[in-house]
């Protein structure tokens, strides 16, 4: 099946929250590493942030796993070394979480140098595999999805998030995806939003993200 002229995909939607994952991937590695040793309590802050990173990240390539892979399986040919690469790199970046849980958990308790040089290394690593993924993945998967993927196939992707995330942990990462985008990206992310949930963000979501925000970032 290829996406009919009337039902466009527009895989640009993925291409902005890759910039907020590769952003916050960064960005946590460098405020881990300005912790002082024994302050347990930015210790608490970052490995809160961190947590609805993870269930964001986790949620996104569930998403991915569950419905799209199978789907551009079942229509590509020649094209499915790049779907069973995606699945390969998902494993890969689980790794790294799995990882990243030990360490921020043993962290998060003393806020101990050593603790502290440990999970930054393992940040490190976490936000090289994912790069390389996102990359490969803009480069050569959105444009498979483009072409093999109805509208509503890939607007399933976001619901799959919405069903799945705690409304709280949605506003964070919702403001995470927006914090970088121009205004036609939040125009077009907003739009794929029911009005009253957009009211809702403006309302509320929006200066609760903003103060979140200020308490993780310092």
């Amino acid at each position: 099946m290829t996406a009919s002229a009337h039902e466009t995909v527009n895989t640009h939607e993925m291409v902005v929250v890759h910039r907020a994952l590769r952003r916050e991937a960064r960005l946590l590695a460098d405020l881990v590493a300005a912790v002082a040793p024994g302050d347990t309590t930015r210790a608490r802050v970052l490995a809160g942030h961190f947590r609805d990173y993870r269930l964001g990240l986790h949620n996104h390539h569930s998403g991915e796993d569950e419905l799209l892979w199978p789907l551009l399986l079942a229509r590509v040919d020649l094209d499915a070394e790049i779907v069973l690469r995606m699945e390969a790199q998902h494993e890969r970046i689980a790794a790294t979480l799995g990882r990243l849980d030990a360490a921020m958990a043993a962290w998060e308790e003393s806020a101990g140098a050593d603790e502290r040089d440990v999970l930054v290394a393992a940040l490190v690593e976490h936000r090289t595999v994912l790069d390389e993924h996102l990359d490969d993945e803009e480069d050569n998967l959105l444009p498979l999805a483009a072409r093999h993927l109805s509208a509503q196939e890939w607007k399933a992707l976001g619901e799959h998030l919405v069903a799945n995330t705690p409304k709280l942990t949605l506003f964070t990462l919702f403001g995470l995806v927006l914090e970088d985008a121009d205004a036609g990206e939040r125009a077009m992310i907003l739009a794929g939003l029911p009005r009253p949930v957009r009211m809702i963000w403006h309302a509320l979501g929006r200066p609760r993200h903003a103060r979140h925000m200020r308490r993780v970032r310092g």
